[in-house]
């Protein structure tokens, strides 16, 4: 699979994260801090890995800031994208279940590397739910203006 990838900094986790998708077999596509070539401001780097997303070069998108709270508002104004702030490998799996969320965000502050683990482990462990309440919620959110 290939998955966008954007930080604005290399601290914490951030060189982490396009580590273990290439242990696990996906192909990351690098932004901001994480490519020497762009721009590495938040907002910068998590559009561009958002835009991944929403124009089809990437299938997922993980976006990482200090808080991850820039990099999930930066990626969910891109239309398309449903960006979650996740601390925890459930809250990862639900993200994925009950929103359809296509673009992962996590805090360079909190997450360990032991936590990106079981919350990379729970988002691809999650898939969109197929039951029609869900299924409705997916598409009002689209369709939210």
């Amino acid at each position: 699979m290939r998955i966008s990838v954007a930080a604005d900094e290399r601290v914490g986790v951030a060189e982490a994260i396009v580590a273990e998708l290439r242990s696990r077999g996906h192909d990351p596509l690098p932004h901001g801090a994480l490519n020497d070539d762009e721009r590495d401001d938040w907002a910068w780097a998590s559009e561009s890995a958002a835009r991944d997303v929403a124009e089809g070069r990437a299938d997922q998108a993980i976006v990482a800031c200090w808080t991850g709270t820039g990099a999930s508002i930066a990626a969910n104004k891109v239309p398309g994208v449903r960006a979650a702030l996740c601390a925890d490998a459930e809250t990862a799996r639900g993200a994925r279940r009950w929103n359809d969320a296509n673009v992962l965000a996590l805090s360079l502050r909190l997450t360990s590397q032991p936590l990106l683990t079981e919350i990379l482990d729970g988002w691809f462990a999650g898939e969109p739910s197929s039951e029609a309440e869900d299924v409705a919620n997916f598409r009002h959110v689209d369709d939210i203006r």
